[in-house]
């Protein structure tokens, strides 16, 4: 029994290793409400700034604005205007 305990050790700690490299890989920038989405402020390929806008969403007759909680390159874009989206759904991916 004590020697299973030392071997997920070892192996626990590449995986928060591995972790950075995921969210490098891409950031889904997600839609904090459900809503239509109004505006799309980037294309693929545009450096971004953590707190840029990349889109517009209409919810309860008011527009929010999402923005981008890192900074990097948008890898993709998830939704078109006039795209209905739940609360949460992918927006973009910044990378």
């Amino acid at each position: 029994a004590p020697a299973p305990a030392p071997a997920p050790a070892p192996q626990a700690a590449p995986a928060p290793a591995a972790a950075p490299a995921a969210s490098g890989a891409g950031k889904a920038v997600t839609a904090p409400l459900p809503g239509n989405i109004v505006g799309i402020s980037v294309k693929v390929g545009d450096t971004v700034k953590a707190g840029q806008q990349v889109a517009v969403l209409e919810a309860m007759k008011m527009e929010n604005t999402i923005e981008s909680p890192v900074a990097g390159t948008v890898t993709a874009i998830h939704v078109n205007i006039g795209d209905s989206v739940p609360a949460d759904a992918p927006i973009v991916t910044i990378g």
